[in-house]
């Protein structure tokens, strides 16, 4: 007669039964809710930590609502914030492209969920570049690689002609956008664009994503504040809200206007990313500072109007330059 089978001992049940739950609880500390009830799955890439879909929520993270509007002159008259659903149709589109929201949204700092915000110019660059060591930070075609990289594989929702690979976890979706110059919807399959916080330095446009479905590219452009964009929140890191500190008393720059020479002093010696930007967003100068005392030839550019840009570690800024 067999032996009745012995009962596993009530310790290693338990430790069976709080493995299982440490399990769940690590599941579920990899998603992140809006106040509409959404949830979202999390990606980690490099040291940043990103929602890996579309923001989708109609209200704020301190529950007051998102004016939604649907009408397209109200939409491009608008200076303050607003959403709305590609062409309209939340069933249709809401999932899984989300919402497309005008950047006066974004510039509340109450879109995304709390402990997350919608990243800085600089952020998205650093994500860019972990993906792509040779990506350029400029007003141009960012990386020929990292489109493929973010970008959800296959043809489901982006349009023939996608070879991505979605290697980096982000899944990116073409949403398409809301025009700011005839208010139609345009790009759902064929393009994805993403806003960034950072706004250009003429104060009237801001930096943002985009990348299509027919190549491996993702560029860094400025577009106009009306725009109707895709969001993708980014998790709050130690280093968040550095890129808002003001940093006149470590940087100077003079002479400006200048004729040749402009020195860039710094009080702390650090590496600092420059370019320098045309009326048109030509880089017309990139070096790299590392000096506390650094003196830039300016002689050869034409008179007009420049943009000089400077990315430390974890801020970016930028300065009107005259070239007289």
């Amino acid at each position: 007669m067999n032996e009745p089978q012995k009962l596993m001992p009530m310790k290693k049940i338990i430790l069976l039964f709080v493995c299982f739950a440490s399990l769940i609880i690590k599941n579920q500390a990899q998603t992140v809710s809006d106040l509409d009830g959404n949830v979202y799955d999390t990606v980690k890439i490099g040291t940043q930590v990103w929602l890996k879909e579309n923001l989708a929520t109609t209200k704020y993270n301190d529950g007051t609502l998102i004016p939604l509007v649907k009408d397209s002159m109200q939409w491009i008259g608008l200076t303050t914030p607003g959403y709305c659903w590609y062409r309209n149709d939340s069933a249709t589109y809401k999932n899984p492209y989300g919402a497309l929201y005008n950047w006066y949204t974004v510039n509340t700092g109450k879109l995304c969920p709390t402990g997350w915000h919608v990243p800085s110019n600089a952020e998205w660059h650093t994500l860019i570049l972990f993906l792509d060591p040779s990506a350029t930070d400029c007003y141009c075609t960012e990386s020929a690689t990292a489109g493929d990289k973010l970008k959800e594989a296959g043809i489901t929702h982006w349009g023939t002609g996608n070879t991505a690979t979605n290697s980096s976890g982000f899944t990116a979706m073409p949403g398409g956008f809301r025009n700011y110059y005839d208010k139609n919807f345009e790009g759902r399959t064929s393009v994805a664009y993403f806003w960034s916080s950072t706004v250009g330095a003429s104060g009237t446009t801001i930096w943002h994503r985009w990348m299509p479905n027919n190549n491996a590219n993702i560029f860094e452009y400025l577009d106009q504040k009306i725009q109707g964009m895709s969001v993708r929140c980014l998790k709050d890191s130690i280093s968040t809200g550095l890129n808002n500190i003001n940093y006149e008393n470590r940087l100077k720059i003079f002479p400006n206007p200048a004729t040749d020479i402009i020195n860039i002093n710094c009080t702390e010696k650090q590496i600092i990313k420059m370019q320098v930007y045309n009326a048109i967003g030509e880089c017309v100068i990139q070096k790299e500072l590392n000096n506390y005392t650094n003196q830039i030839d300016v002689s050869f550019l034409p008179k007009g109007i420049y943009v000089i840009k400077l990315t430390g570690v974890n801020w970016t800024e930028q300065h009107k330059l005259t070239k007289e």
